[in-house]
């Protein structure tokens, strides 16, 4: 990991845009002089959609050209943005590509400038879009409040995308695949328990669940009261009680009440369930 430099994205990429005035031209490279974004934050490149785009270059030709990297008294160039546009290319047949050439540029710049244009030109998926802003915050200590300036979104926007890294790794795998979408993946990181979000995601995959049906779901995790539960009778649950309960909900994954009875020996167990498969769940599991 790069030592942070503590500055913001506006200071880093300065540079970049007097290189802009002063001369950076866009000029045509063989393909075979250009080598991958090492900081390339698209993670996926649909096969079909890439189809669909060297079919449109080769009907009208490459209407927006990539931005690369060239070293003074290099004969490569390292690609900054449109790797999409780059592969499609490549499938059209091209043997040059129209590209910006800008120059003299450090590491940190390369990395900037990268992620930057890449999130606001390309059409990330917000676990790829998240996996960026991290890496400029790692590498440069950059704050979300300056990358949400930047790609003019709300701080707010920013840390919750931040937040889907938390996820397992099979649903960032589906918000990477296209199986389901943002608005799915900030509902099932709300759900505290990671079987009930596999549970979730999975159903979002096979019963095409929407937005407001995940967040119904999620919703039912969070029904219990702060406050501590006072049975009928009129007595308040020990601490031991409580502490029993939470184990059982960690333990099921699903909401679970002790109910105290009249006498000190005797009282009931409610297990909550949401569907049915969820009480397939949770009966597969007492029945282990």
């Amino acid at each position: 990991m790069r030592k942070a430099l503590g500055r913001g994205i506006d200071s880093l990429i300065t540079k970049v845009h007097d290189n802009d005035i002063s001369g950076n031209i866009v000029q045509k490279i063989p393909l075979g002089n250009i080598r991958p974004n090492r900081y390339q934050p698209r993670r996926n490149f649909e096969e079909a959609a890439l189809k669909e785009l060297a079919e449109s270059i080769r009907e009208r030709g490459l209407l927006q050209p990539i931005s690369v990297w060239k070293d003074s008294g290099e004969d490569q160039y390292e690609l900054i943005a449109g790797e999409r546009r780059l592969r499609a290319a490549a499938l059209a047949g091209l043997a040059e590509i129209d590209a910006i050439v800008k120059r003299d540029l450090d590491d940190e710049q390369k990395l900037a400038l990268s992620l930057i244009e890449n999130i606001q030109r390309e059409d990330l998926n917000a676990v790829d879009t998240a996996l960026a802003y991290r890496e400029l915050m790692q590498n440069f200590g950059v704050s979300q409040s300056d990358i949400a300036k930047r790609v003019g979104k709300s701080r707010a926007a920013v840390s919750n995308t931040l937040r889907l890294l938390e996820l397992d790794e099979d649903i960032r795998q589906g918000i990477q695949g296209g199986l389901i979408d943002a608005g799915h993946a900030r509902a099932l990181i709300s759900i505290p328990d990671s079987a009930k979000r596999r549970e979730a995601f999975q159903r979002i995959v096979a019963e095409k669940l929407s937005v407001r049906e995940v967040e119904a779901f999620a919703q039912s995790f969070h029904a219990r009261p702060k406050t501590q539960r006072v049975p009928r009778d009129g007595s308040r649950k020990t601490p031991e009680t409580m502490e029993l309960e939470g184990a059982l909900e960690k333990c099921l994954g699903t909401k679970v009440e002790i109910c105290p009875g009249p006498g000190p020996q005797n009282g009931k167990i409610t297990i909550h369930y949401y569907s049915l498969d969820d009480l397939d769940r949770v009966t597969q599991i007492l029945k282990r």
